[in-house]
């Protein structure tokens, strides 16, 4: 029992302070604007497409680049992660540099930049290019170009034309962009009014807007709950061990003090005994009673948030990869450089506007699924057009999606199929997303392995959306569910802000009274004897008994 009070004691000394922050950066990060552009907010943004007479078909553009890719890749290493987070498991020896016909198109997209018709792809290496639909070369993004890129975003975004746009720097891995290395490096443009803009100078898209308030909140939030400034020193290498250890120390601090706060409450229920006067706990002073208090309450929520931030360190790499691989990836889509793919030429702008009833179009995609392809459009508010044009599918056969399934399992069969039209406790949007997104209805697939793993398809592009075995399901439940309490009805707005306002209010008045408690302690432990004996004895007793509680 001694020994159960001297870890939470000492645990709590040494975690106070950060205990407190963690709490305080935590509700910063709740109500922070996400700084990385999604979907949505990039078509809201984006140039018409108004297709022209002589854009190059995706077949013309990929054969006239060959040869700069091939450059391209020998000379740029892969990054180290891919646009999906995982960690890349192929070095530069397969890569494949010689350019040949085994590198095949996992996406293609037509959009313009800056005034330029681009088709921005990925191949299945996880590599991206932005090839001109005028010439078929390599483009990367220039100054110029990402400033009128800037430009063209302020006026989609009705912003005032008053504010005139600068550029500040080039960089590589800028710290509030997270897994975007494939799309490296970044122009940092920013605007008089203190908007700043991430543009790739791989493909001219904007990554990153935000105003100086948004970073003022994600200085204050992302940056330090996640320990990122360990990474502006030099020591983003042990980060993650930092949060691992933190994370364990303080699980194991909460679970002390709930232990000894049920051991110590004394509530009285069938004429049990009480501490004197009926206090239902043993302390006299303030802050020893709000941190009992506050503990006892709040203390399991608290324990599920540093267990939770725990599990998100992966350690001892106990759960999967979140998403699939570029391997599974590649089997997924096959080999396969579908001719329709291949020949189509961009329309123009009468008959777009024809087969898309009239939408504001911005951006038009292929995607295939082994010899089946499909060609979508999207409009400026996000909605995915399927154009009615003859030669084009409306989308990818269920016995296409269900080849590529098997192709990516290996030796797995399949369990069950079945298409769902709401979401589940697996596939579901977060509270800054949308159907663009996450886009409904899907079909989910089940394999009958060991892990019953689950895929999430998207019917109409064939897009493998998610991928989910056993680990990443007990995950989902010990880390977002414990973290972002993001299911049932408390995921319901504003259910879910009086829910986590409340607990977090506890967490910082634990925190507070920790450090105030915790300071007293170190007092206690290392100014001198007889400075103590200077106060008076019955001053001296009092802490005592305080401190022995």
């Amino acid at each position: 029992m001694k020994l159960l009070y001297q870890v939470h004691r000492w645990v709590g000394v040494i975690l106070a302070l950060f205990m407190f922050f963690w709490f305080l950066t935590g509700l910063v990060v709740m109500y922070s604007t996400p700084t990385t552009q999604n979907r949505s907010q990039q078509f809201a943004h984006a140039e018409t497409l108004a297709p022209e007479i002589g854009w190059l078909s995706l077949g013309e553009a990929w054969e006239r680049s060959a040869e700069q890719r091939k450059v391209f890749v020998k000379t740029k290493p892969k990054p180290a992660v891919d646009s999906s987070g995982n960690k890349q498991t192929v070095d530069n020896d397969t890569r494949n540099a010689n350019g040949d016909d085994s590198i095949g198109i996992a996406e293609a997209r037509l959009v313009r930049s800056a005034g330029e018709p681009l088709w921005l792809i990925e191949d299945t290496n996880g590599l991206s290019f932005a090839l001109s639909a005028l010439d078929g070369k390599v483009r990367e993004t220039s100054v110029e170009q990402a400033l009128k890129i800037a430009e063209n975003w302020s006026m989609a975004n009705a912003r005032s034309g008053n504010s005139k746009a600068s550029y500040l720097q080039t960089l590589k891995k800028p710290i509030i962009l997270r897994n975007q290395d494939a799309l490296s490096p970044f122009h940092r443009i920013a605007f008089d009014d203190g908007v700043e803009l991430l543009i790739s100078t791989r493909t001219g898209e904007v990554l990153h807007a935000s105003t100086r308030l948004d970073r003022i909140f994600f200085r204050a939030g992302n940056w330090l709950h996640l320990f990122k400034p360990l990474e502006s020193i030099g020591l983003g290498h042990i980060r993650e061990d930092v949060q691992m250890w933190l994370g364990l120390a303080a699980t194991v601090g909460t679970l002390t003090g709930l232990i000894i706060g049920w051991l110590r409450w004394r509530p009285g229920f069938r004429g049990k005994p009480t501490y004197s006067k009926g206090r239902t706990q043993p302390y006299r002073e303030s802050w020893a009673k709000w941190h009992f208090w506050s503990g006892l309450l709040g203390g399991s929520v608290a324990l599920s948030w540093a267990l939770s931030g725990f599990i998100d360190t992966n350690p001892g790499k106990l759960f999967s990869q979140p998403n699939p691989t570029r391997q599974e990836l590649t089997k997924y889509l096959g080999n396969e450089f579908p001719e329709i793919m291949r020949n189509w030429q961009p329309i123009l702008p009468l008959l777009l506007a024809t087969g898309v009833d009239g939408a504001d179009i911005v951006e038009m995609a292929w995607r295939h699924i082994g010899s089946e392809s499909v060609l979508l459009a999207y409009s400026r508010d996000g909605h995915r057009v399927q154009p009615t044009m003859e030669g084009t599918a409306t989308q990818i056969s269920t016995e296409a999606l269900l080849s590529a399934v098997a192709r990516a399992a290996g030796m797995d069969k399949i369990a069950s199929q079945e298409v769902i039209n709401d979401y589940d406790s697996y596939y579901y949007p977060r509270h800054h997303q949308s159907s663009v997104e996450k886009p409904l209805p899907v079909l989910r697939v089940q394999l009958a392995d060991e892990q019953r793993t689950r895929f999430y398809l998207d019917p109409q592009d064939g897009r493998l959306l998610a991928k989910m075995d056993r680990s990443r399901r007990v995950y989902r439940w010990l880390y977002s569910g414990l973290h972002h309490w993001d299911f049932g009805w408390l995921y319901h707005r504003p259910i879910w802000d009086l829910w986590m306002l409340t607990w977090v209010l506890f967490g910082l008045l634990l925190g507070a009274s920790s450090i105030v408690l915790g300071w007293r302690r170190l007092g206690k432990t290392f100014v001198p004897i007889k400075q103590q004996g200077s106060s008076g004895g019955a001053s001296r007793r009092y802490l005592s008994r305080i401190h022995q509680q």
